[in-house]
């Protein structure tokens, strides 16, 4: 058995605040401490289930978060951007099931530090009039390859949110948000606990059908501004559907992601 672990930051036990997501701070440095613990944790989880390769995507902002002498040895790190599959960077390596850890809600919910793809950009994109947040999109693309979200962590807001795509997954909450920046949340400690139980379970029950979305696909997105919308609606095949709003099609959801991905990095030009 293949799996691999994509792990993001905002879901993470004890992060709460956007100071602890961002690169140079002092409370980035500790976050990025309780992210590598959790991806040791699932990772763990992985290898008393059976597991005999693990990979760890590393899926938060520039991708290159957890420091790599830290991480579990017996697993390998996918680092580093850009990447075609972004956070789900790896499933086409043979993985049997994927784990989500440290993700959250998507754009505008009560969850904690609740976005998609990027806060800056993006204020809700829909595939086939379905709106998803980051695990649906990017469980949407490991299902093309045939790769089930077996797992998922996060806040109750993102469990309750995504438990509706994949009614069969395991889900661990790690806190309860209160707002989008507050929350009751487990100790670092009783987090990776409770994840590495959850990995070993679902890994060593029947795995859950991958969530597949048919192509092709319509996909919409609100731009957070007008601007933004001027600046993405240069690229040809977008089309203005009002002040903010715009739409494509796409063959495929790695085609979606990959078009969503370079809209993200077009929007630094607005920042």
């Amino acid at each position: 058995m293949k799996v691999l672990i994509s792990t993001d930051i905002e879901g993470i036990a004890g992060v709460v605040h956007p100071d602890q997501t961002r690169r140079g701070g002092p409370d980035y440095e500790r976050a990025r401490l309780w992210m590598v613990q959790e991806a040791n944790a699932a990772i763990a989880g992985a290898f008393a289930a059976g597991a005999e390769e693990v990979f760890v995507n590393d899926s938060h902002g520039d991708f290159r978060n957890m420091p790599a002498d830290l991480l579990d040895p017996r697993a390998r790190a996918i680092q580093g951007k850009p990447r075609p599959l972004g956070m789900m960077a790896g499933v086409d390596l043979g993985v049997d099931a994927v784990c989500l850890i440290g993700y959250h809600s998507r754009a505008h919910g009560r969850g904690i530090l609740a976005h998609t793809i990027n806060g800056f950009a993006f204020a809700s994109i829909a595939l086939n009039g379905q709106e998803l947040g980051e695990a649906g999109i990017y469980g949407a693309l490991a299902g093309e390859f045939g790769v089930p979200v077996a797992m998922a962590s996060g806040d109750d807001v993102f469990a309750a949110e995504t438990r509706a795509l994949f009614p069969e997954t395991v889900f661990v909450e790690t806190k309860r948000a209160t707002g989008c920046h507050s929350g009751i949340s487990l100790s670092p400690e009783a987090a990776c606990a409770a994840i590495r139980a959850g990995v070993t379970a679902a890994l060593t029950r029947p795995l859950p059908p991958p969530f597949r979305i048919p192509a092709p696909l319509g996909v919409e997105i609100r731009a957070q501004t007008p601007a933004l919308a001027d600046l993405f609606c240069q690229w040809p095949s977008l089309h203005r559907l009002d002040g903010s709003a715009l739409r494509f099609t796409a063959d495929s959801v790695a085609e979606a992601v990959r078009v969503i991905n370079c809209l993200s990095a077009m929007s630094s030009f607005l920042r």
